[in-house]
């Protein structure tokens, strides 16, 4: 039996979003691109690579990343390139996209060879957080002035518009994506491909994926563009628990269980954006479930079991592949969770220990 804490992989779970991904690539047209900033497992990137063109990144690493242990479409943006980094990730890349004008001026003919594309910002979002709103006032994410834009418009291919977050809407989506049309057509007909970014939930349950692949469809035709994706949170939701040990027992006037685990170091989106994390629901046995770090708050939130918990008790934290493996940290020192993989045959394979050497090594 593999260790707590431990993140497990079930391929099935995760073969679900790919086949739902297919099916959106083969009735659409459009291409979907895993964006590495949600996920990047890579030992689960050979049961991802034949349902999708390959990867997008936010920096240099992800980029190489991408290009080394993925492969496929390459597509390298950043919020803003470094002098010493632009000739590397030209290297890697297949597109690159510019955050401002500014930075495309400055490094496009260092990026000659490749396909230059540029961000746009719609000026509205789906998300309803401010610290995740592309939109926010004075936004530093993308243009929006067709004018200025118009001026480098023969400097690029494509424009990559990333304004979705978990949006489950289609409708929502269908009417944002008309906005778009009507405020920016005239540039979105000069250019060869598009990317509407990610946070498209489209592989959750009830989704009209049919009504999502004739929209892409008719927008692609409509500019003549090659529609991207970029899937993150839809190319891997619930198909990832995280699994921990009951460690301690208390009850301060509620019942806790302490783990061995952290929400601070394990699943850190969650508490940036004060989510519980996805408990067992069932039963008459309440529990408030703590991590083990020094942090007060470290609670990973209320769950429900048939049996009361014991020392030594397993309980699985549900969807905690998505902003939570890419932003795991060394917190208190709190072991890092090794990561394992279910096949399909039910099988467990453990792919990744970390230790005190990785610990060590993280720091000076």
């Amino acid at each position: 039996m593999i260790q707590t804490p431990y993140y497990l992989i079930d391929k099935q779970a995760l073969l679900r979003n790919m086949h739902k991904i297919a099916q959106l690539r083969a009735a659409s047209g459009a291409k979907a691109l895993l964006a590495l900033k949600c996920f990047a497992t890579w030992a689960a990137f050979d049961t991802m690579r034949p349902h999708m063109d390959g990867t997008t990144s936010s920096s240099l690493y992800e980029l190489r990343l991408g290009r080394e242990k993925f492969g496929g479409e390459t597509h390298a943006y950043s919020v803003a390139w470094a002098d010493h980094e632009i000739e590397e990730a030209v290297g890697y890349a297949d597109k690159i996209i510019f955050n401002s004008i500014g930075q495309l001026t400055r490094f496009a003919p260092r990026a000659s060879g490749i396909a230059r594309g540029l961000r746009l910002n719609p000026r509205f979002s789906t998300s309803g957080f401010d610290l995740a709103d592309p939109a926010r006032p004075f936004s530093r994410l993308g243009e929006w002035d067709v004018t200025k834009i118009e001026s480098v418009i023969d400097q690029i291919s494509g424009f990559m518009i990333h304004y979705n977050c978990e949006n489950a809407d289609f409708d929502l989506f269908d009417q944002q994506l008309s906005r778009i049309e009507a405020e920016f057509g005239a540039l979105l007909a000069r250019v060869d491909w598009v990317s509407l970014g990610g946070g498209i939930h489209f592989t959750g349950e009830g989704y009209p994926l049919d009504r999502l692949a004739a929209r892409l469809k008719a927008f692609a035709e409509r500019f003549g563009v090659q529609v991207y994706l970029e899937p993150g949170e839809a190319a891997i939701t619930q198909s990832t628990t995280l699994e921990v040990t009951v460690l301690d027992l208390l009850d301060n006037g509620k019942k806790l269980a302490i783990v061995d685990s952290s929400i601070e170091a394990h699943m850190l989106d969650l508490l940036i954006y004060r989510q519980p994390a996805r408990l067992p629901q069932i039963g008459d046995h309440a529990y408030e479930i703590c991590g083990k770090s020094c942090l007060a708050g470290d609670i990973f939130g209320e769950a429900r079991f048939p049996e009361p918990l014991t020392i030594g008790s397993r309980i699985s934290v549900g969807d905690a592949a998505g902003y939570t493996m890419v932003k795991k940290n060394w917190f208190n020192g709190v072991a890092m969770p090794a990561i394992a993989i279910r096949e399909l045959d039910g099988s467990i394979r453990l792919v990744r220990q970390f230790g005190y050497e990785d610990y060590a090594s993280s720091l000076s």
